[in-house]
């Protein structure tokens, strides 16, 4: 099959695009005939070398698929080949303590498609059957792509971890990247006050036609001024933090007493320095996490169905052109999901 894959670390310069083998399923797994994958900072991470030995070369990367399931292993009922299906992002042993108790996001063994195992950058993917979705009938493959990660990460760290309540404030960084289209998304879903942050006028109007009420330009002003004005010095309830290392202490800042960050990443860097105090004398709440439940997907997926959520594709690009697409991503050029044709 054709593939993207990287042989050693490095930059995009170091993805190539030529044959792999044609994986087959095992026990409860599939085969898919990968038609589209969306790309996600993970991507960056794994072929940049931060996640080290762990992960074998050489190595295809890609977390967000969706295709046609091709073959089906011993075991598998859920789907059949010849199914369109999109492919949640989480791999885990459903036998342990934490699976069993629906927190499979803290499995031990957890892993994310694309990180340790080959991804969707390829003609074909193998994946746990139990994490094949149907496809709904009024979307594309590209859309269906653009949803599973992004979604599923907003959904448990706003509902699930900061339990965001009607009438709440929300500011949540980088509202053009695909985490940002969702949390703002599901921020108004609960009806809240959104406030994000975002780098050019075209992507803060289409940041205010997803639902945002407050726009902050960061690179003409200084957020926690802007957030600290348009809130009469009170701050927000809750701040979605994934930029890292530039943002973190302004971001920290920006809470009111009693409020709560929930944060996923850390693009900009992974150190960040801040005054004990500000935590506990404001009663301030810091939630780590890392994705989120199968439930959290499920649960999103509801609100797909209903029409109260929609993925958001900003370009698509065929999968040869992989590393290309990889560098717009880097350069912060997309509003919404890059996504890989294949």
């Amino acid at each position: 099959m054709k593939a993207v894959y990287f042989k050693e670390f490095g930059g995009a310069d170091k993805l190539i695009y030529g044959d792999r083998p044609t994986p087959k399923p095992g026990p409860d797994e599939i085969l898919v005939q990968v038609k589209a994958c969306a790309l996600n900072h993970l991507d960056i991470w794994v072929r940049s070398g931060v996640f080290g030995p762990s992960i074998a070369l050489p190595h295809i990367p890609g977390s967000d698929v969706s295709g046609i399931v091709e073959k089906a292993g011993d075991g598998v009922a859920n789907v059949s080949p010849g199914q369109r299906v999109m492919v949640a992002p989480g791999v885990s042993c459903w036998k342990c303590e934490e699976c069993l108790l629906g927190r499979d996001h803290l499995c031990p063994n957890y892993d994310i498609i694309g990180q340790k195992r080959d991804g969707g950058y390829a003609e074909y993917a193998v994946v746990p059957a139990v994490n094949a979705i149907p496809i709904p009938d009024k979307l594309s493959f590209e859309e269906a792509a653009s949803f599973p990660l992004v979604f599923l990460t907003a959904w448990h760290l706003l509902v699930s971890l900061a339990g965001i309540k009607s009438g709440e404030s929300v500011l949540i960084q980088a509202g053009g990247s695909g985490l940002g289209i969702a949390a703002i998304q599901i921020a108004k879903l609960w009806k809240a006050k959104v406030f994000t942050t975002v780098g050019t006028a075209a992507k803060g109007t289409k940041a205010k036609a997803l639902g945002a009420d407050e726009i902050i330009h960061y690179e003409k002003n200084d957020f926690l001024q802007e957030v600290r004005q348009r809130t009469n010095k009170r701050g927000v309830d809750v701040v979605l933090e994934h930029v890292g290392q530039t943002t973190f202490e302004k971001s920290l800042a920006c809470l009111a007493p009693g409020g709560r960050m929930v944060i996923c990443g850390a693009t900009s860097g992974r150190q960040a320095a801040f005054d004990l105090r500000s935590l506990f004398s404001r009663n301030i709440t810091i939630y780590g996490s890392r994705m989120g439940s199968l439930r959290d997907l499920h649960d999103a997926l509801y609100h797909l169905n209903a029409g109260h959520l929609k993925p958001v594709v900003d370009k698509t690009f065929p999968l040869k052109r992989a590393a290309e697409a990889q560098t717009y991503m880097e350069e912060r050029k997309n509003f919404g999901k890059i996504v890989l044709t294949v």
